[in-house]
């Protein structure tokens, strides 16, 4: 026994070692340092599986690859912004212009090169139903192009209805070029997009591998969700493809999403932001600008808007950016959805102050996990958030997936970043941050029309739960840095 114990204690103290020189190895954040070193010295050996997988960061020459492809049919459009700047301080229309809504519209401009667009026309789409009869209908009418990014892609009835869309017009000779995350859309079968690639089309899985069952990327995922048409429509949004999005998966009953169709210049950033992401995922065919990818496009609405993306490859962090100064700014009330709240220290600092501020901070999470462990953590941080004096609603009428935030009746934000570190720093998300006060009491009408669907949670509700589920919120929480 003597023996065993000091092998076993030996084996230990090398698994220690290792876990040091394995996390220490590549520069992060505090939060997530630790988180690791608790999770490798927690599972010995088997954390370090985990770590292979989801703990290395993108290397350098990776991160450069995609840098490479940044700004494309950009820039000229950047500077003329920035001029515009120089030359006049409101950069939005006097019916929409504020100090505040200035400060922000640099703010990208400087920290990401994302253009501020006029006049676009923006649609907001909450029922899968009616964004998927609309999106078919669009593409049914393409004349050029088609470019598509879609986080996960099902092999299913909306699924098989998209796809044969894209086949129809990739037969009349339309470019029809789809990016699908490899781990989001793992179940798609290898041969689901062969007819579409027999007809011209071409389909590319995003950071995927040779080998299905090891991939050393796959903790970085493309969650955009991004579709262009001719250049001159696009889409954003939470919406994916497939049957469980129509509300027809009895796990999660309805599916409660935001989505937007857009309308003019704005639809130039989706179509770079797309660009960029084709050429990352597929280097030997890059793609460069040309008219047809950016046709000039005059006033289609009142929309004023922005895309801001973000990702793994910069340590910027613009889309919580955004959040940060858009939570720091309001006067009266944030509204936020999310399936997945587990902020970091810095938002829920900036949430706190608002709260203690007397702003009136709504946030609205699900009532049911579609990822468990994450779920946990999102019902810790809900808690602190009721313990502060924020009013949290659990949707109580199937899933709720909304990516939202509006400030004010003011501003809003729609996109496909989650309130949780992982949208923040892993993954690669994209979203739409709007200065319209149509737009944004139009969502804070949908908002609190959930509410009615919602119920409270409250301190009684919480004094009530088991010590089991405490423990697991808390346990949960202690991984929240690398979820």
């Amino acid at each position: 026994m003597t023996i065993f114990r000091n092998i076993l204690v030996s084996l230990l103290l090398i698994n220690t070692v290792f876990a040091i020189v394995t996390v220490f190895k590549e520069k992060r954040d505090i939060a997530a340092t630790w988180a690791w070193l608790l999770l490798l010295n927690l599972l010995p050996g088997v954390g370090f599986i985990i770590y292979f997988f989801l703990g290395k960061k993108i290397s350098r020459e990776q991160i450069f690859d995609i840098k490479a492809q940044e700004n494309i049919g950009m820039p000229e459009l950047v500077e003329a912004q920035k001029a515009l700047l120089a030359e006049d301080e409101d950069l939005l229309s006097a019916s929409q212009s504020n100090e505040n809504t200035n400060e922000m519209a640099s703010l990208f401009l400087e920290s990401s090169e994302s253009i501020l667009t006029k006049g676009n026309k923006v649609s907001i789409f909450v029922d899968g139903k009616e964004k998927f009869k609309q999106l078919i209908r669009d593409i049914y009418k393409a004349e050029h192009h088609i470019h598509m990014i879609y986080y996960i892609f099902h092999n299913d009835q909306i699924g098989k209805l998209v796809l044969k869309a894209l086949e129809d017009r990739a037969a009349a000779g339309v470019e029809v070029l789809v990016i699908y995350d490899a781990l989001g859309s793992r179940r798609l079968g290898h041969h689901f997009f062969d007819q579409l690639k027999k007809l011209g089309g071409q389909a590319e899985p995003f950071f995927g591998s040779k080998y299905s069952f090891i991939n050393l990327r796959v903790n970085f995922r493309n969650h955009r969700k991004i579709v262009v048409i001719d250049g001159k429509i696009g889409y954003v949004g939470g919406f994916n493809v497939g049957d469980e999005y129509l509300g027809k998966y009895k796990k999660f009953g309805y599916w409660r999403d935001t989505h937007l169709r857009i309308e003019g210049n704005g639809v130039l950033a989706l179509q770079s932001r797309f660009l960029m992401d084709w050429n990352a995922a597929v280097p030997k065919q890059k793609l460069e600008y040309t008219e047809n990818y950016f046709p000039l496009i005059g006033k289609k609405g009142k929309t004023n808007l922005q895309i801001v993306s973000s990702g793994p490859d910069t340590e910027v962090q613009q889309i919580k950016k955004g959040y940060l100064k858009m939570i720091s700014m309001a006067k009266e009330s944030i509204y936020i959805q999310t399936p997945y709240f587990v902020p970091d220290e810095g938002v829920l600092e900036a949430l706190e102050i608002a709260v203690m501020s007397g702003i009136d901070v709504k946030i609205m999470i699900p009532n049911k996990p579609d990822h468990p462990f994450i779920y946990r953590a999102t019902l810790y941080y809900a808690s602190d958030m009721v313990d502060i004096g924020a009013k949290v609603y659990i949707y109580d009428n199937g899933f709720l997936h909304s990516k939202t935030i509006v400030i004010d009746d003011e501003i809003c934000s729609i996109g496909t970043a989650n309130f949780d570190i992982r949208s923040f720093k892993l993954n690669f998300e994209v979203n739409a941050f709007m200065y319209d006060k149509i737009i944004a009491e139009k969502q804070v009408h949908y908002f609190k029309e959930d509410m009615k669907k919602s119920y409270l949670l409250t301190k009684e509700i919480l004094d009530q739960q088991s010590w089991w589920l405490k423990f697991k919120q808390t346990f949960s929480r202690l991984f929240s840095p690398i979820l």
